[in-house]
């Protein structure tokens, strides 16, 4: 029974208030009191079913709510035969609670559109080579399928053949459309505007980038920051000590209607409300810009962000080193080429990666007892030869012997901002290469804006030489440069941040990164790292949108001084109204039923401006 009244509770509203129209059109037009007064005992019991249902189903839990403080008061009202404020009373509070619940729904509209957004088919290729529709659930990695033209792509994948522009405004929050070719990457969720295109599947399901979106975003609504956590408390000590004060106010006045008009005007509703609202608003609209904010809690350390360390490689730049420049100490450079080659290959760091492909194909040799040194590089034995490859403290480690020539040649290259990778053959050296990252485009109009937001220190912390670091630095305008530094160094160099009381956010993309995006007070992670990375962080610019972060920053400042308006919008009307009844004439239960409900539909309607919010400069 319970269930069936709760269920219907908006159309309980609505015969309430026909039944409270008819009862003033009875009198007033027609001058039959009779009629008006059981119209109004028929509305305040039906009115106050529902509300009741909720105290009571609140009181089994051991929690007076503002359901409770309403049911006493209608009560009381009832008993001292004012139907009219009973009626009333109970009409606005279910009405209210109808507009509370649309508008909260408004304010969820942006993550519900992403639900929506998922695709549900694929066309994949079967045995016989032919392609038929399936379900998504039905396609695993390594699938070869084929999108046409305004279809959505069902899985993030490698584009095989063909080619085409791509929106991809649910991954990035861009609505322009980006020219896709084979072997680039697309995303489950885009949308193929035209062409047609042959992708094989790399992650499916709830791995793509889209799945992960919603997963995240999800877990985040259901994340309570501090000033939730504090309301709740605040909520529990509050609502019975309005009970309280409301008895006391009796005992000493012996006015059983100022106590129950108390007992409406103290309800704590939208105090309630409007920090959740703020949040919801806030974590929907970064969702739509491409910007996963990972919890509540994670904006209001955001929004009080005065310093960012950010990793170089794959964050400041685009993490795809080239070889732009090399100096050769040997005429056998083509036997060299290959040892390097062969070593190279067998490292998946990005500076080998850049060598491999600058070498090109050369003659490969079988390489012997590699070791691995931990910022360095790597030894290895091969065709008979100790070959040391790596930066300069390796060859100072290998007792390396660095000629004048050679020293003047690195001190070139460092001053031109390259990263080094020094070859050694048998203790002399062979080779230097300078090899460059270069900037991410529009990195430094980006930096800028973190400063106008309020950021004061921006630092790079690096493995690079500290030349290379200090040139990108320079270029890019940021307060600090540290370079030749291992994971553990980055660490501790937060750690002394937050001795200082500074509010850390750590930048990065790799593994390596993790435990800096772990130990910062805000991590982010750039979408297209490693998973590790993404996992570990508290905020996730999707498609790696480097210019997404100041976005990220003014909203979570506009998100946090939305939560203070609504906390003030909240306890100035609680304290108005209750000033009101002990210095005015004109306050009762009803008029103070109705400032409570639109003060509720203030903090709702003050929070959804968030939806739309986008950054200023």
């Amino acid at each position: 029974m319970q269930k069936m009244i709760l269920e219907r509770k908006n159309h309980i509203t609505v015969i309430s208030g026909i039944l409270i129209a008819t009862a003033f059109i009875s009198k007033l037009v027609f001058g039959n009191t009779e009629i008006f007064l059981w119209l109004l005992v028929f509305a305040s019991f039906l009115g106050v079913t529902p509300i009741a249902i909720q105290a009571y189903q609140a009181l089994k839990v051991k929690v007076v709510s503002i359901d409770v403080l309403v049911t006493i008061a209608v009560a009381g009202a009832f008993l001292i035969r004012n139907f009219e404020e009973s009626a009333i009373v109970t009409f606005l509070f279910l009405f209210g609670a109808y507009l509370e619940q649309r508008t909260l729904n408004k304010t969820r509209s942006a993550i519900k559109e992403l639900t929506e957004m998922a695709p549900e088919s694929a066309l994949k290729q079967m045995d016989n080579g032919e392609f038929e529709i399936v379900e998504v659930g039905e396609v695993e990695v390594g699938d070869i399928l084929l999108v046409k033209t305004g279809a959505k792509i069902p899985v993030d994948g490698t584009i095989i053949t063909g080619e085409g522009y791509i929106n991809e405004a649910s991954i990035t929050g861009e609505s322009f459309p980006v020219f896709k070719k084979r072997d680039s990457k697309v995303f489950a969720g885009t949308i193929l505007e035209n062409g047609t295109l042959k992708i094989i599947a790399d992650r499916v399901g709830e791995d793509t980038t889209f799945g992960k979106i919603i997963e995240l975003v999800e877990e985040a609504q259901d994340s309570k920051s501090e000033a939730e956590r504090f309301i709740d408390r605040f909520s529990k000590h509050y609502t019975p000590a309005v009970l309280v004060l409301s008895f006391i106010v009796w005992l000493v006045s012996r006015d059983i209607e100022l106590a129950i008009t108390i007992l409406v005007l103290g309800c704590p509703g939208a105090l309630v409300i409007g920090v959740p609202v703020s949040n919801v608003a806030g974590i929907g609209n970064g969702a739509k810009h491409g910007v996963l904010l990972k919890g509540s809690e994670v904006i209001g350390d955001l929004s009080r962000l005065d310093t960012i360390v950010f990793d170089k490689t794959g964050t400041l730049t685009l993490g795809n080193p080239k070889v732009v420049q090399q100096k050769i100490y040997t005429d056998e450079f083509e036997k060299i080429f290959g040892y390097l080659s062969s070593i190279e290959k067998e490292s998946n760091h990005p500076l080998a990666k850049a060598i491999v492909e600058y070498i090109g194909d050369v003659k490969a040799y079988p390489v012997e007892r590699t070791e691995v040194i931990k910022g360095g590089g790597i030894i290895a034995q091969i065709d008979g030869h100790r070959v040391a490859v790596g930066n300069v403290a390796l060859m100072e480690k290998e007792n390396v012997y660095l000629s004048e020539r050679i020293k003047k040649d690195i001190l070139e290259m460092q001053n031109d901002g390259d990263s080094l990778v020094l070859t050694s053959l048998d203790g002399e050296i062979q080779l230097l290469m300078g090899i460059r990252d270069p900037i991410r485009q529009n990195v430094k109009g980006t930096l800028q804006k973190l400063k106008k937001l309020g950021v004061k220190n921006l630092v790079v912390l690096s493995g690079d030489n500290q030349g290379t670091v200090d040139l990108v630095a320079k270029e890019l305008g940021l307060t600090e440069a540290f370079g030749n530094m291992l994971p553990e160094d980055k660490q501790s160099f937060i750690k002394n941040l937050q001795a200082k009381g500074q509010t850390v956010a750590f930048v990065g993309d790799g593994v390596n990164d993790s435990p800096s995006l772990a130990l910062a007070q805000i991590g982010i992670a750039m979408g297209s790292g490693t998973d590790v990375a993404i996992e570990t962080s508290d905020v996730v610019l999707i498609n790696s949108d480097f210019e997404r972060l100041p976005h990220a920053l003014g909203l979570a400042k506009a998100t946090a001084k939305n939560m203070r308006q609504n906390i003030v919008i909240a306890v100035g009307v609680v304290l108005v109204l209750l000033i009101s009844v002990f210095f005015s004439e004109w306050m009762n239960m009803s008029i103070g039923m109705l400032v409570h409900e639109l003060s509720i539909l203030a903090v709702i309607l003050n929070g959804m401006r968030l939806l739309r919010y986008r950054l200023k400069y």
